[in-house]
Order: C-alpha cells, then sequence, then structure tokens
C-alpha cells in the first residue's frame, strides 16, 4: 500500500505506461512542420536565406575553373579573367558567408518561437489530463519532456535543420552544375549515391530505437533525482544515503550506457558514408583524367575538371554532413516522438454535453452501490452505500488501504466509478459540470502545497479577489494569524513553492485557512491536521465547523479523539462501510470501530 491508502492495482497502473506502439518517422515529421508552418514567414525567409547563400556558394567552383583555363601556357596568362574570377570568387563568398549568418540567426528565432509553442502546448495539456496520468508518471519524468525533450528538440530545429536545408540546395545545384559540365563523368554517382543512402536508411532503422530507449532512461533517471531530492530529510532521517547512492549509480549508469549504445551505433554512419564520398572522389579523378587525355566529344578542359572536382566535393560533403547530422535527428526524432505521445494522451473525460451547473442547497451527498477499482479487474470498493446529511459532518475511518482518500476522489470526480449512483442533493454528479462540482467542495490534503509567493497570495489562491479583512479573518480561523503577524513582512512574507521556510504544521494551517476562504459549500479534509497538535486541531474543527454551519464536511483521520463529535463516523475496511453512527453509538457496539479507537489508548 502506498502513504495516501491506495491499494497495490493503482501502482499497478504505471506498468506498460511506455508500452506504447511507436509513431513512424514521417508522422512525426508531419506534425512537427505543423509547428514551422505556423510560422510560415520566417521559414519563407530562412528558405530564400538558404537558397541565395548556396547558389553564391555555387558560383565560386565555375569561377575557379574560368581562373585556371585563362592560364593557357607559361607566360601565356589572361591576367584580367583570372582577377575577375577571382573577385567575383571573393564576393559570391562574403555574400554567402553573410546570408548564412543571418540564416542562422533567423532559424535559431524560428526554433525558439516553435519550442515556445510546443512547451505552451505540452504544459497546457498536462492541466487537462486526469488525476491518472500524474497517478502513473513520476514527477522527474513529467519534467523531462518539458525540458529535455523539447530542448532536444530544439537544438534540431535551430542547427540541424539548417545543415539539412543548406545540403539539399547545395546537393540539386552542384548535380545540375556537374551535368551541365560532363554528364558521363556525373555516373560515378550512380553508383554511390544509392550505397550511401541505403546504408544510411539501414542503419537509421537500427539506431532510432536505441534513441528513444534513451529518452526513457533520461525520464527515469530524472525522476528518481526529484523524488530523492524531495525526501533529502526522510533519506537523511533513516540514514539511506548510501541504499540512495547505489539506486542513483544504477539509473546513472542505465542512463549512461543508453547513452553510449545510440551514440556508439550511430558513430559509424559519418565516416563509412565519408569513404564513400572518397570512393566516388578518386573514381572522379581517375575517368576525368582519361576524359581529359582521350575524352573525343566528351573531352574535358583542365578547367571544367577543376571545377568538376570542386562541384563533385560539394556534392558528395553535404550527403556526408547529413550522415553525421542523422544521429542527432534520430535524437530529435526520438524526444518528439516522446512529445507527440504525451500530447495525444487523452484528456479528462469531457463534460455530458447537456451537462448542467451544479446547484448546492442542503449540501446532501448520496453513494448508492458503488462499485470502483483503479484497474476494471481488481474492484477496490464493493457495492458502497452512504448518506451524508446536509449540513454534517462525516468523519470517514478505517485502517491504511481500506478506500478512505479513493473515496473522497470519487466524490470529487477525480475518478469515475464503474457502477452506482453518486448525487448531491439529488442532482447526479455525472449530470452536472466537473468545475462546478469541484468548486462546490473546499479540499485540503495531507500532502499540503504552497508556490512561491507572498503569504496572503497562497492563503487567498481559491479567491484572488478576497480583502485584506478576508483572508486575516480565514488566517484567524485557521489559528495561524499570530503566526503570521510575528513574521517581519506580516502577511507579504515571501515563501518557496514546497514551503522550506516555514514547518509542516503551519504550512497545513496555511492551506487550512485557503479552505475557508474559499466560499464552497462542502469540505473534504483528507488528513489535513496530521502534522498539528492535538489541541490545535480540536480548535481548529471546532473553528471550522462555526464557519463551514449548514455546510457538509468529510473528514479523513486516523486519530479518532478528533472526530468524536462527527455527526456520523464511516467505518470502512477493504472498500465497505462495515460500521457507521457516533462515536457513542460505534463504542456502544463493541465493533471494528471500538477496537480501533481503543487500540490508539492502550
Amino acid at each position: 500500500m502506498n502513504r495516501n491508502g491506495m491499494s497495490a492495482s493503482r501502482a499497478s497502473l504505471q506498468k506498460g505506461v511506455l508500452d506504447k506502439p511507436k509513431m513512424k518517422t514521417s508522422l512525426i515529421l508531419k506534425r512537427l512542420w505543423k509547428y514551422l508552418y505556423k510560422f510560415k514567414w520566417m521559414l519563407l525567409l530562412a528558405a530564400a536565406l538558404s537558397l541565395g547563400s548556396n547558389l553564391l556558394a555555387l558560383c565560386g567552383p565555375e569561377l575557379s575553373g574560368r581562373a585556371v583555363d585563362a592560364i593557357h601556357d607559361i607566360g601565356d596568362v589572361d591576367f584580367h579573367t583570372v582577377f575577375y574570377c577571382c573577385g567575383l570568387m571573393l564576393l559570391c563568398y562574403a555574400f554567402s558567408s553573410a546570408f548564412e549568418w543571418l540564416l542562422s540567426v533567423v532559424l535559431t528565432k524560428l526554433s525558439q518561437r516553435v519550442v515556445f509553442q510546443m512547451r505552451k502546448d505540452v504544459f497546457e495539456r498536462l492541466t487537462t489530463l486526469p488525476v491518472s496520468f500524474f497517478d502513473t508518471h513520476q514527477p522527474g519524468d513529467i519534467l523531462s519532456y518539458i525540458s529535455y525533450d523539447i530542448d532536444t528538440v530544439n537544438t534540431s530545429l535551430s542547427s540541424d535543420l539548417i545543415q539539412v536545408c543548406s545540403s539539399i540546395i547545395t546537393v540539386l545545384g552542384s548535380l545540375v552544375m556537374m551535368l551541365s559540365i560532363n554528364p558521363p563523368l556525373v555516373l560515378v554517382f550512380v553508383v554511390t549515391v544509392p550505397i550511401s543512402i541505403l546504408f544510411t536508411r539501414y542503419r537509421s532503422r537500427k539506431v532510432r530505437p536505441l534513441f528513444s530507449r534513451r529518452s526513457v532512461k533520461m525520464g527515469e533517471l530524472n525522476g528518481y533525482a526529484e523524488e530523492s531530492i524531495t525526501g533529502h530529510k526522510t533519506i537523511k532521517s533513516y540514514h539511506q544515503e548510501e541504499t540512495v547512492n547505489r539506486r542513483f549509480q544504477e539509473k546513472n549508469v542505465a542512463g549512461c550506457d543508453a547513452y553510449y549504445e545510440a551514440d556508439y551505433a550511430s558513430a559509424g554512419m559519418g565516416p563509412s558514408v565519408n569513404f564513400i564520398n572518397n570512393l566516388s572522389l578518386a573514381l572522379i579523378s581517375a575517368f576525368g583524367a582519361l576524359l581529359y587525355l582521350f575524352g573525343g566529344r566528351f573531352a574535358l578542359t583542365l578547367g571544367d575538371l577543376s571545377s568538376f572536382v570542386l562541384y563533385s566535393r560539394k556534392f558528395s560533403g553535404p550527403i556526408n554532413e547529413i550522415a553525421n547530422v542523422i544521429s542527432e535527428l534520430q535524437s530529435a526524432l526520438a524526444a518528439a516522438e516522446r512529445v507527440f505521445a504525451l500530447l495525444d494522451e487523452k484528456p479528462e473525460v469531457a463534460d455530458a454535453a447537456d451537462a448542467k451547473e451544479l446547484k448546492v442547497e442542503d449540501g446532501e451527498v448520496t453513494m448508492e452501490n458503488v462499485r470502483f477499482g483503479y484497474r476494471p479487474e481488481r474492484e477496490i470498493i464493493h457495492g458502497l452505500s452512504l448518506k451524508a446529511e446536509g449540513g454534517s459532518l462525516t468523519a470517514i475511518v478505517g485502517p491504511t488501504g481500506a478506500g478512505k482518500t479513493t473515496l473522497t476522489s470519487l466524490l470529487m470526480r477525480f475518478y469515475d466509478p464503474q457502477s452506482g449512483k453518486i448525487n448531491i442533493d439529488d442532482q447526479s454528479i455525472f449530470d452536472v459540470t466537473r468545475k462546478s462540482l469541484r468548486l462546490s467542495y473546499a479540499m485540503v490534503l495531507q500532502e499540503t502545497w504552497l508556490f512561491t509567493g507572498t503569504i496572503r497570495d497562497n492563503i487567498a489562491y481559491g479567491r484572488p479577489d478576497a480583502t485584506d479583512e478576508e483572508v486575516i479573518s480565514a488566517a484567524k480561523a485557521a489559528h495561524i494569524h499570530d503566526f503570521i503577524m510575528a513574521l517581519p513582512e506580516g502577511y507579504q512574507t515571501v515563501i518557496t513553492e514546497d514551503g522550506v521556510n516555514i514547518s509542516q504544521g503551519q504550512k497545513q494551517l496555511m492551506t487550512i485557512a485557503r479552505a475557508m476562504l474559499l466560499n464552497a459549500q462542502m469540505l473534504i479534509l483528507d488528513e489535513a491536521t496530521s502534522n498539528v497538535d492535538t489541541r490545535t486541531e480540536i480548535r481548529i474543527q471546532a473553528a471550522m465547523r462555526e464557519l463551514m454551519k449548514g455546510k457538509t464536511c468529510f473528514v479523513i483521520a486516523h486519530r479518532l479523539s478528533t472526530i468524536q463529535n462527527a455527526d456520523n463516523i464511516l467505518v470502512v475496511r477493504d472498500g465497505d462501510i462495515v460500521e457507521q453512527g457516533t462515536h457513542k453509538e460505534l463504542l456502544a457496539k463493541k465493533g471494528f470501530y471500538a477496537n480501533l479507537y481503543y487500540s490508539q489508548f492502550a
């Protein structure tokens, strides 16, 4: 059982979370293109700069060949043509470099905008996902989607995209120029280019799964690191530093091994393709020399041969660069696949088309024959029925794992039961909007959450428009006002997101004040006072009863001495309500509740 009292069946949901069908590369590229197309004008500018830069660079070999042919013999040199061609070459290369610099600036801005939009989409998707998603994913792994995976895509868009675009233009341009110089000599590439393409395609299929595995392992490593850092006090308290270090080392080794395997598998692609390209250069040199000497109608001048060799380098060089970039592209595709898989996660089930706003009057809550399991085949709540009168205080008690927290999750529709009815004032919660349902409850959990900001802002989180008087009134009711006023800045004191500069008990009091300030008709306290002393807890409950008079309250508690005044106590065991009644009635029965109660005072 986990600390929230959830059964092992919930934890079992995590199995198979990563076992999802792989996306096709074409689909990933198509979805990336949709992001790029949103900034089509920047993309068009980048294409124009890339085209201009590469076309100017392609003029160089042609001008070089003309300069060579201007040298007729020793002492017979057309210096005017030589200097003219060299000057144009310098000018072309200068403008080409300038365009290339502008291209890198434009693509950097383009990639940042794409990444901004992608991060925005991912975070917005996270806010729409059901609670079950967060129950089956580590926070560190989720953060890896936003940081590591999207950053990997960004790196590819800002650098690799430049190389790929430039390479395509250079290859096509070089091919056209070589055909214009000597078509038969181009036949050399009929042999070498298919070999390069087939080899690259074969290795890419082998490498892609390794990069996918690398992204998964990095997510697991980040998840474990986040978990360990969050629980560092517990680790030190139990003297488990060596155990944590050993487990981190295991995950670190697994992550490094995954990195090594992916990079090692892709490392041979560049040198192999480079060898094939050098082979083509050797063949061009050999056949070109023959055509220069005995070419007949396909004879080459020395300048033509010089230009052809330079164009062949420009033709084969980008192919080699693409092979070197393939590994990074595979990493980016694997990261993009994870991001798109997250974006494809099904959001929380939409409200019914005819869903209405929940109107709470008495606040009577009923459950009839409710059956639920985190997995349908493993039911943990069996035909549960209960009735909480409007304005009453209902306490839910029972051993760990009995289903207490699960019950409140069903009330809030964090999960939906497989069968049964849940009504509020005879209105089915499945026929009303989730927003109106959840705003009808103020909920305080055992695990408190505060964000970086002032104490006032944290208390007024549910009601940003609350007045200072209302905030102070809620703080007084939660018995936290005196502590706040003792701080140098009072209610304007800034606290950190994890509340490390205040105690755990004070954090809980602040979240209780937050719940008190929220104008909700019903209240759920899930072990909310477990970190305050018994006397303060009784005072808080008395103040809360006064504040919530005429409203329905559900309290999950382990300390049975604090719920003696509850209107109704539900004793939950193995997903069933085995006893219910007032404190005195249940003690008189001398049943399971009485055993629980007396065991705490034995």
